[in-house]
């Protein structure tokens, strides 16, 4: 077992002990959170242990863009998790505070409260509040670096004039705020306010003819189509099969090979990105990765995984193949022939319009408020 996973497993230990304990005490939190929703749209799921509070959302924000908690003092989670770009990075592999490239890029936390699991390649984390353990405490690959550093962390959340009165102030129940479970627990609350549901496309759902162009509504028919399936993986509400929500019965979690690589002809994906298989051993699960959201998809590039294809177009391309074909290099092969891709990666063929409508389409998927939205955004240092 490798170092960071000793050390994620001894810190989830710790979590798991102090949430049993803290259950035992009644919590002084409200209720009820006001959502900042659209009529009908179903809530997220919120851990008993860990309500909702305004409280606690605003304090989550702060820590979200506090370089003071990375190992180099100058990365925070804003750092990978940009507004603007639908809070990915822009990167095709994302950096870490020690400045380690790694495998996989930064995903959007842009309804990261509605996914069923999260990261690209765990079937296990299914709580914003376990997830953020790895980014935190992770050592291979490094990406805050706060392992180990607990003690001086917590020394700044008890020094710092602002988290000297927040923390008890949020969990007035605890009679010690200052901990990482609580840190943990306020960013993720922050995190699952990171709605979107104004786009284009809503709006035209919400009964605005107006919303979308003749174009964008032929792309939307071509998108839903049995003839390109790009729904199957990137449908219902969040443009994902990996989703959930308070009324959910039957959880949906989707992991797939698309077929990006197939080197040699043997199926395999690159060694430090093989999806599922990594956690699994399961031959099956080789390449089998998270179909991600597309919601802001137009704003979130490079794509896929790793990365590897830069553009929306390109995309399109990689699908209408049916798989992506690498002529040389230590990753060749024709990836529309891996053995475990998709059913759903069929391959189809477009006619220019088509092409057209179906990228006028994702692009009316950009919903510009959350990318705007001041109360997600650097908080004011005055």
């Amino acid at each position: 077992m490798n170092r960071s996973r000793v050390a994620v497993g001894a810190t989830l230990a710790m979590v798991a002990a102090i949430a049993v304990v803290l259950t035992i005490f009644p919590r002084l939190f409200p209720d009820e959170y006001e959502w900042n929703l659209p009529d009908g749209m179903p809530l997220p799921v919120v851990p008993a242990d860990n309500p909702m509070s305004d409280a606690k959302v605003v304090l989550g924000r702060q820590l979200f863009y506090d370089t003071r908690l990375s190992v180099n003092g100058v990365t925070s989670c804003g750092t990978c998790h940009a507004q603007e770009l639908a809070f990915t990075d822009g990167l095709a592999q994302a950096v870490g505070a020690t400045g380690e490239v790694h495998p996989r890029g930064s995903m959007t936390l842009v309804n990261a409260a509605y996914s069923g699991r999260l990261t690209w390649a765990n079937h296990l984390l299914d709580t914003l509040e376990v997830q953020a353990l790895t980014p935190m405490f992770g050592e291979q690959p490094i990406e805050m670096g706060m392992a180990g550093r607990e003690a001086s962390i917590l020394e700044i959340l008890r020094n710092d004039e602002h988290y000297r009165h927040a923390f008890p102030a949020t969990f007035a129940g605890d009679s010690d705020p200052y901990s990482i479970l609580n840190t943990v627990r306020a960013l993720a609350s922050f995190v699952r306010t990171i709605v979107s549901f104004d786009s284009p496309y809503d709006r035209y759902l919400r009964g605005d003819n107006e919303a979308l162009t003749t174009g964008q509504v032929r792309g939307m028919n071509l998108f839903f189509s049995e003839r390109l399936e790009c729904f199957h993986c990137h449908g219902g509400f969040n443009f994902t099969d990996s989703s959930t929500h308070s009324d959910t019965l039957v959880q949906s979690v989707g992991f797939h090979n698309n077929g990006l690589y197939n080197i040699d002809g043997s199926g395999l994906y690159p060694p430090d990105n093989t999806g599922l298989y990594d956690l699994t051993g399961e031959r099956r699960d080789m390449g089998r990765f998270k179909a991600p959201t597309l919601r802001n998809i137009a704003v979130t590039a490079p794509y896929m995984h790793d990365g590897s294809i830069a553009t929306l177009p390109e995309v399109i391309d990689h699908y209408e193949r049916g798989g992506r074909m690498i002529e040389e290099g230590p990753y060749a092969g024709d990836g529309s022939r891996n053995p475990y891709r998709s059913e759903f990666v069929r391959g189809f063929d477009l006619t220019p319009r088509e092409r057209a409508d179906l990228l006028a389409f994702l692009d009316a998927l950009t919903d510009e408020s959350v990318l705007q939205d001041p109360s997600l955004s650097v908080p004011s240092s005055e």
